[in-house]
């Protein structure tokens, strides 16, 4: 896993990223870092950026994925979701674009790490493959 671009006040991507899981202080924090270490074990290559002033972006071949935080809820944006299978039905946000497919997490959601890890490959297999 490396890091690189979006660095902020010379931070690194995943110091920022470190940042806003220590700063959310409560269960988003703890949902964050745990996602971010599914796509760690989905991808060992995966590379951490830090966008659009404060978005966490896991990238390998193109962006993966996101994680962005809100008051309820954690969202998992698929860069090019649309496109790739989903046969646990993890997507359940943004399931009428044509690109972008997105999971919703609230709080005491189950996550399915078995199947997360999986569309984390196919996604970095997708990019990859172009």
């Amino acid at each position: 896993m490396t890091s690189k671009s979006g660095t902020e006040n010379g931070q690194s991507p995943s110091r920022l990223i470190d940042e806003r899981i220590e700063s959310l202080g409560d269960w988003r924090g703890a949902l964050l870092s745990r996602l971010r270490g599914l796509i760690r074990q989905a991808d060992p290559e995966v590379v951490e950026e830090w966008k659009w002033r404060g978005v966490p972006v896991w990238s390998h071949g193109g962006i993966i994925c996101t994680g962005e935080t809100y008051k309820s809820v954690v969202k998992m944006t698929f860069a090019r979701g649309a496109a790739l299978a989903d046969p646990a039905g993890l997507f359940n946000a943004s399931l009428d674009g044509n690109v972008r497919r997105a999971i919703d997490f609230r709080e005491g959601d189950p996550v399915d790490e078995a199947a997360l890890k999986a569309l984390v490959q196919a996604a970095v297999a997708l990019n990859t493959a172009r």
